[in-house]
């Protein structure tokens, strides 16, 4: 399946900008199953600087500073992304989830220390032992890793409600937990704040999802817009993804374009300005599914 993805940011101030230096989080990676095969960046106006580079994380940022006064930004990314028909991660046996937290501190092998780093508190995720409370349910003595995070998957589904009105990009994740309101990525900081809390390991996963669905599948919550999932990793199978605001495992309907510890790591646009005062965002985004 070929996926063409329009994500346009539009930013207007109510004073002119006479300085912006900005950073986009807008260029899909490529993996095993997921290859880009065109991506283009247009800002408006015209940058005096563009230029590419790989984070910590190996996302693929672009930096670009407009230098001419505007009270209009517009930044729309242009991607093409191949995804490869095969087996959805996370389908094979797992070990106990306990035996995941007790060998991943030992794990010295690329893939152990990779995923060691998101066990930690974050900036916007914090350990909390009521979020293990809450995951424990999932987590019973001895059960497979994989069963559990498909049962947190689902009770986060269950249990919370998409609301796009009552929490914004500032919101905490405590926030989210006592209103059981939110959108993909209260959510996916939730689940992956539960599985911190456990000693387990899990990043934030942005991306998009497929906006018009095939004839007689129900349309996926997050179509609007640049959606998030979380990955969590089980010694001996790899990264799990799960996408709890519409309870399934992510496949080729999903498009992965960066992951970190929180949103933070992967804001779409962000950056600094002199001038401008209030701004008012607007965000469109269109993922259109081509020929395979």
């Amino acid at each position: 399946m070929i996926y063409r993805i329009v994500h346009r940011t539009t930013c207007r101030y109510r004073h002119p900008v006479s300085l912006g230096k900005h950073v986009a989080c807008l260029k899909p990676r490529s993996l095993p199953r997921q290859q880009l095969t065109q991506s283009e960046l247009h800002v408006q106006p015209t940058p005096a600087t563009l230029t590419e580079r790989i984070d910590y994380f190996g996302n693929l940022l672009y930096f670009f500073t407009v230098q001419e006064p505007h009270k209009e930004l517009v930044v729309e990314a242009r991607s093409e992304v191949k995804m490869d028909d095969g087996v959805t991660s996370g389908q094979q046996d797992s070990l106990p989830w306990e035996e995941a937290v007790r060998l991943l501190p030992t794990d010295q092998s690329p893939a152990g220390l990779e995923a060691y780093q998101f066990r930690f508190e974050s900036t916007r995720i914090k350990l909390r032992p009521e979020f293990a409370s809450y995951a424990l349910q999932s987590f019973p003595p001895r059960r497979p890793m994989r069963e559990g995070l498909l049962d947190l998957t689902a009770r986060i589904h269950k249990d919370f409600r998409f609301d796009s009105k009552v929490t914004n990009v500032r919101t905490t994740t405590e926030e989210v937990f006592r209103k059981r309101r939110g959108v993909c990525q209260d959510f996916a900081h939730f689940q992956i704040a539960c599985l911190r809390s456990l000693n387990l390991s899990a990043r934030y996963v942005s991306g998009y999802i497929r906006t018009h669905p095939p004839p007689g599948q129900p349309r996926l919550v997050g179509a609007d817009a640049s959606h998030a999932w979380v990955s969590a990793y089980c010694p001996g199978i790899g990264w799990i993804d799960l996408d709890p605001t519409n309870n399934l495992i992510p496949s080729n309907g999903h498009v992965t374009l960066a992951w970190g510890r929180d949103y933070g790591d992967v804001s779409p646009l962000h950056g600094l300005i002199q001038g401008g005062g209030v701004n008012d965002l607007s965000v469109s985004v269109d993922v259109d599914a081509l020929e395979s």
